[in-house]
């Protein structure tokens, strides 16, 4: 089934939802494996370094050093990877309230990391925002 394109339908139907846990973001060199035993929710490979996504208690067991303390939230709406002002319209309403965020998009999904300390009040703006669409 194809993701949603419609802005408004997506806008209406994006039924935030936070995951459990506090997400990080580490950098280990470009040249270096992901180490035995971690299990990242996200790698991303740039020319400096490749950024690992994963659990705190996952970096800290590994010994990573980690930078944003994060929470995770899903839109859960299944947004289509050519769906065109999701993100810039989330985003914006986020900037509003001077909260920042990292987004991911999915086959299926959104994602949005958040700051761990702002995370109740960016979900209940997002949760807002989608009731007065």
């Amino acid at each position: 089934m194809a993701g949603e394109r419609n802005l408004e339908t997506l806008l209406r139907d994006m039924k935030p939802e936070m995951q459990d846990g506090i997400f990080v973001f580490c950098a280990i060199s470009a040249d270096m494996d992901v180490p035995v035993g971690i299990k990242p929710l996200l790698i991303f490979r740039e020319q400096e370094a490749t950024t690992l996504v994963m659990r705190k208690e996952e970096a800290e067991r590994a010994g990573l050093h980690y930078q944003f303390a994060s929470r995770l939230l899903t839109l859960t709406v299944h947004s289509s990877l050519e769906a065109v002002g999701l993100l810039a319209a989330v985003s914006g309403r986020l900037a509003e309230a001077d909260i920042s965020v990292n987004a991911v998009s999915a086959v299926y999904h959104d994602h949005l990391f958040v700051p761990a300390h702002r995370a109740d009040e960016a979900l209940a703006l997002l949760q807002g925002a989608a009731d007065r669409d």
